[in-house]
């Protein structure tokens, strides 16, 4: 299993992450999550690697985030899920994924555990 990196090129942060790997010699998958969004499905198992809770894939300073309502803390990861999968701005980028697991490289160095 190599690295993918779910990566928006329009992003600093993502484009560090990117440049991490890449300076450590690996050449990740990269999915262009915004040209190519994820389904309900594959942003569950996204989830599940990350530990468990939808939240995390939730980009929550996306001002759609608050507008939605998906800033309350009851709000249900279906729901969340839901909303990532129709409005790809709203997933928290970049996430790695690899042999070593899965993070979300806010702040970019973040990439370095799974390397």
């Amino acid at each position: 299993m190599g690295h993918v990196i779910y990566h928006y090129p329009g992003c600093g942060t993502s484009r560090s992450a990117l440049a991490l790997l890449r300076e450590a010699g690996i050449e990740p998958e990269i999915v262009l999550y915004r040209e190519n969004p994820l389904g309900v499905e594959q942003l569950r198992a996204l989830a599940h690697a990350l530990g468990g809770s939808a939240r995390a894939l939730l980009r929550s300073k996306e001002p759609l985030c608050a507008e939605l309502g998906l800033d309350a803390p009851e709000v249900e990861d279906e729901r969340i899920l839901a909303e990532i999968a129709a409005h790809p701005e709203l997933f928290n980028r970049p996430i790695v994924t690899g042999p070593r697991g899965a993070r979300v490289c806010r702040p970019a160095e973040v990439v370095k555990e799974l390397i």
